[in-house]
């Protein structure tokens, strides 16, 4: 595949996620669309450093390391969206009123 059509797929999952991010007020369609942002950002930085440096290695354990602290950071935002079912049954953004207390 060429750089562009790379970049243009990158743009494509990015525009689509920050649509999910901001239109949804469902936690989870909300986790889902920032996932999709970063899969778009991180995409674009393997498809510059992949055609750039020749197939170094080095720019795929980046991204490697990087999914990695994306399912930390998931596992960790679900877990903080469970307690707040759990302490306030709110299921959707806008019944928090205040995120204190």
């Amino acid at each position: 595949m060429t750089l562009q059509a790379l970049l243009v797929v990158a743009a494509a999952l990015f525009a689509i996620g920050l649509y999910g991010a901001i239109s949804q007020q469902s936690f989870v369609m909300l986790m889902m669309g920032l996932e999709l942002m970063i899969n778009g950002a991180l995409l674009a930085l393997i498809a510059l450093w992949a055609l750039s440096s020749g197939g170094n290695p080095q720019g795929q354990m980046l991204a490697i390391v990087f999914m990695a602290v994306m399912a930390i950071e998931m596992a960790l935002g679900f877990a903080l969206i469970t307690n707040v079912y759990r302490v306030r049954r709110a299921d959707i953004t806008e019944k928090l009123r205040r995120l204190k207390g």
